[in-house]
């Protein structure tokens, strides 16, 4: 008989959705081990930090942007205002990360959030030909070509690194 699959977690459920509706096919990868960090990710994925995106949350003039940043990158909160043309930017506390996306810091995905954010994408994540995000949870990946991902967020395409 064969073994019951494992069941998928509900914030997994939700991003495997989000991506079918962007005409993207992810498959999920769920680890025993935390890939809530891009350290832990890497490590658990056997890929390079650099292939890993972070999903950020900040605050742009009080409006929620998501910065989807490559691993070892922190992110230059001038660049991301320029982007925006907005004249404060800081980071989001884990509870406004919660309420601008319905996820946890750490699952926090590119796509399927409560509600649609403006997303900017590190364009240093282009030159790898896979990157892993976050799936929902703190230990479940997809990996995906990075400029279909880019498309797939409705991304802008900047240089966000300090």
């Amino acid at each position: 008989m064969p073994a019951e699959p494992a069941a998928v977690h509900p914030s997994t459920q939700k991003v495997l959705g989000a991506a079918r509706q962007r005409g993207l096919e992810i498959e999920a990868r769920q680890f025993a081990e935390s890939t809530r960090t891009a350290q832990e990710a890497a490590q658990a994925i056997g890929a390079s930090l650099g292939q890993i995106v972070k999903s950020l949350v900040f605050l742009a003039d009080g409006k929620p942007v998501l910065v989807l940043a490559s691993g070892p990158n922190r992110v230059d909160t001038a660049k991301v205002a320029q982007q925006l043309g907005a004249s404060q930017v800081r980071r989001a506390s884990a509870d406004e990360v919660q309420a601008a996306t319905g996820f946890a810091i750490g699952g926090v995905p590119p796509f399927g959030h409560t509600r649609p954010l403006p997303v900017i994408f590190d364009r240093d994540l282009l030159q790898f030909e896979a990157v892993w995000a976050a799936a929902g949870t703190a230990n479940t990946v997809f990996a995906v070509e990075p400029r279909r991902l880019a498309e797939a967020s409705g991304a802008i395409v900047a240089d966000v690194r300090e």
